[in-house]
């Protein structure tokens, strides 16, 4: 903490490879709180799902993505995934083609332990991407193994530079996924929602007191 400044506190916190922020924000206030250190991380207030607006938003923009042949193919499924099943930009942005499978006829998706099955037209957007890519790889244009890759050979497109895809797509980043959750929760117990999505088991409970508005 001695040779720590602001500054560098910042640049973590904003780099895609940052873990534990949310533990280590705890820890940088409680030290400053204790005089050990003058940085500091702001805290930040998290708002549950105002249910009505959140969804029929939230839905707009999916039905767009769904059938507006007009939009990038690549942000369609990206989109979705956060609309639909609750992924934040860097989860998705860190996805591969294989992490996509079709089986008898049947596509899923691996995000979390359990895959997931992946519906019509969700289904056939994600393929058509796997695709893509793969297409690229055959005909040299990339080796990368990344489902969204980014500007620099072999490295998946940054956290943030998702974020600014999803959100030019009038995606409310925070809020649909609070929104999906909410919604998800109230149609799956906590253990399938965290071995399906990839959220922590904890997370999963308090998401499934609050959709049964306990």
């Amino acid at each position: 903490m001695e040779t720590c400044r602001q500054a560098d506190l910042n640049h973590w916190l904003t780099d895609d490879s940052a873990t534990y922020r949310h533990t280590a924000g705890h820890f940088v206030r409680w030290a400053r709180a204790n005089k050990v250190t003058t940085v500091h991380v702001p805290a930040v207030r998290r708002h549950g799902p105002s249910r009505p607006l959140d969804d029929e938003h939230r839905w707009n923009v999916a039905r767009r993505l769904l059938h507006d042949d007009t939009i990038k193919p690549e942000d369609r499924p990206a989109g979705l995934l956060l609309l639909l099943y609750a992924q934040w930009p860097a989860a998705i942005s860190r996805l591969t083609v294989d992490h996509i499978e079709e089986t008898d006829g049947a596509v899923h998706i691996r995000l979390g332990a359990v895959p997931v099955e992946l519906r019509a037209p969700v289904a056939e957007l994600a393929l058509r991407q796997v695709t893509v890519r793969r297409s690229h790889a055959v005909l040299a244009r990339t080796d990368s193994p990344w489902l969204f890759p980014g500007g620099q050979p072999g490295r998946p497109i940054s956290a943030w530079a998702m974020g600014e895809r999803l959100r030019n797509l009038g995606i409310r980043l925070a809020e649909a996924r609070s929104a999906a959750l909410f919604q998800l929760a109230t149609e799956l117990t906590a253990a399938v929602l965290a071995r399906t999505l990839g959220i922590d088991i904890t997370v999963a409970v308090k998401w499934q007191r609050a959709a049964a508005g306990d």
